[in-house]
């Protein structure tokens, strides 16, 4: 059975079949993309708008792409630019810009939950972009469409995600979906990052060395201090790189053919070294920006098609 939501908002809300048929779907994007030609006309006319709330490269841009590549009328809206620095709500920002006949919101918030929260106040389109440390949808679903197109399958997989795991909604999309696919995911960080992971029921790795030894691809994450509530993570850079940081050395008890992604900004020499991030025998990094493109152009298809009842 195909996905039939309007939204896309959370990792939770996709089954199986769900998974698939976007990442089937975003392979014959991606097939298009590698054209002279890189259009389609299926949003011909349809008004999409980014709705970031917050500061994005990679993901604004990669929906900016999508949309137009799709055909769409598709607008930038920054949050420092805007009422919202008047006093204005959220969701009088969203009605204002839906009265507009928008059709698509792209939403990226500071504030876990709203997306849902429009969502659930606005007929047209919402698919969540970030919303603070709850979820990031389409990035677990790129990351999982670079690991199928590495593996060809999902059966037997094992991800280590690496980092700052509490304050991650990558981390908390990425778990959610493996988990429905069958994929073993391994779990670790400094303890202050760990909190509360043990709900998730993954493995919980002890040192490093576990972590990265017998995983199939190693999800290494960005420390997200802008939502640590001022508190210090870990005592230094130089001692998070050496405990939970990502170097070639490390890289000796890893499998052969292992891949290792990152969301992206990276911040080389903490959480990843050079050495390993260049490297384009085992980093899969600038494969997961170029299939973000095609992910989201199959989720900007799939969403649009279900609101008008195609």
């Amino acid at each position: 059975m195909a996905y039939s939501k309007k939204d896309l908002i959370s990792t939770k809300d996709l089954t199986t079949e769900d998974i698939y048929q976007i990442l089937n779907l975003a392979k014959d994007y991606k097939n298009l993309n590698l054209q002279n030609e890189k259009k389609s006309p299926l949003l011909k006319g349809v008004t999409v708008v980014n709705s970031f709330f917050e500061n994005s490269t990679r993901t604004r841009t990669s929906f900016e792409i999508a949309a137009k590549r799709l055909s769409s009328d598709a607008i930038n809206f920054t949050a420092s630019n805007s009422s919202t620095n008047k006093g204005e709500t959220l969701i009088d920002t969203i009605k204002n810009i839906e009265s507009m006949q928008t059709d698509i919101f792209i939403m990226r918030h500071s504030s876990s939950g709203a997306a849902q929260f429009v969502a659930s106040r606005t007929p047209s389109c919402v698919i969540n972009a970030g919303d603070g440390c709850n979820e990031h949808p389409t990035q677990a679903l790129l990351d999982l469409f670079t690991i199928h197109e590495k593996f060809g399958s999902f059966n037997n997989l094992t991800v280590s995600i690496i980092g700052d795991i509490a304050h991650s909604r990558v981390a908390r999309s990425n778990i959610y979906a493996m988990q429905t696919l069958g994929i073993k995911v391994k779990l670790f960080g400094p303890p202050q990052m760990m909190q509360y992971t043990k709900v998730f029921g993954c493995e919980i790795c002890k040192d490093m060395d576990e972590a990265v030894s017998g995983s199939d691809a190693i999800i290494m994450l960005r420390i997200q201090l802008e939502r640590s509530d001022d508190e210090t993570p870990f005592p230094s850079i130089r001692e998070y790189c050496r405990y939970f940081g990502l170097s070639k050395t490390r890289m000796q008890k890893a499998k052969e053919n292992v891949i290792i992604l990152h969301p992206g900004p990276i911040n080389r020499g903490v959480e990843l070294n050079s050495d390993v991030a260049d490297d384009p025998r085992i980093s899969t990094i600038l494969s997961q920006v170029e299939n973000g493109v095609a992910v989201r152009m199959a989720i900007l298809d799939i969403v649009y098609k279900n609101l008008k009842g195609l």
